[in-house]
């Protein structure tokens, strides 16, 4: 098992920020930061109106990343690729970082929003229903009054048309928004983010969920339950027709080979 060195980051030299530590979590890139550090790296990207794209990685982004070596790739050529998940902290410590901590999606984007709002940087949403979407605006906009909202749009949900495509990368750039927090799902929000950068003058975050929670409209795991990897076990009863593949498939093949792997780490 290989160890990704720093030179090795796609993350370029336009900051001063060192480039963090990471580990393949069977074959995926996963970066240990915190939220200060990510909020901080997406911040100075957005100042310099940089074309980034970031990926919130759990179980599920990691075991579509091992089953499609084209999202394989996607993933792993992010700006930065955050521990989302619970499970994620956990194998880092166990491959040899023990500082590891949780950067969970819904709470990274609350930091992005105050620190964009303090800096007077404008941002914008891309993803979710209508309601979703306006309740989320409605939401920011209590929680951040100064909070400059330069873009929202709700796409349809299907393929958009090149022309589409195109209308919506030169709307986000006409507006003006130096962040873009992308609620498409995984892994659909992850290629999106990858086919537009270079396109998009911005700062994309694939945040899934975080549209969902920020409107009300799906309610979160208690704190207890996030803490001791069971958010998973929340979200499966709250939202069970959805999401129950998902997990059965999942779940018991990252176990089986993170313990495979884990392994092969201890014995090297």
């Amino acid at each position: 098992m290989r160890h990704l060195r720093n030179h090795e980051s796609p993350v370029s030299p336009s900051t001063d920020l060192a480039v963090p530590e990471s580990r393949l979590i069977l074959g995926t890139r996963t970066d240990c930061t915190s939220y200060t550090d990510a909020t901080t790296r997406v911040l100075a990207w957005a100042s310099s109106a940089e074309s980034r794209y970031v990926c919130v990685s759990n179980v599920h982004v990691t075991m579509e990343s091992y089953d499609s070596p084209r999202f394989h790739t996607i993933v792993n050529g992010a700006d930065l690729v955050t521990p989302d998940g619970v499970p994620l902290v956990w194998a880092l410590r166990l491959l040899g970082v023990p500082a590891a901590t949780r950067v969970y999606g819904p709470t990274l984007t609350l930091h992005i929003l105050e620190r964009a709002a303090a800096d007077d940087i404008a941002v914008g949403f891309f993803g979710a229903t209508p309601e979703v979407l306006e309740q989320m605006l409605e939401t920011c906009r209590q929680r951040f009054p100064r909070l400059r909202i330069a873009y929202a749009h709700s796409p349809p949900f299907r393929p958009l048309s090149a022309q589409e495509e195109v209308a919506v990368v030169r709307a986000i750039n006409e507006s003006g928004a130096r962040i873009v927090f992308v609620g498409l799902g995984c892994p659909k929000q992850e290629i999106w983010m990858a086919a537009n950068k270079g396109r998009v003058r911005s700062v994309m975050l694939g945040v899934g969920a975080a549209f969902d929670f920020l409107a009300r409209s799906t309610p979160q795991a208690p704190r207890w339950m996030q803490q001791i990897g069971l958010e998973w076990l929340f979200r499966l009863a709250t939202e069970p027709r959805r999401l129950w593949r998902r997990y059965a498939y999942h779940n018991p093949r990252f176990v089986a080979l993170f313990t495979a792997q884990l392994l092969r780490f201890l014995i090297a």
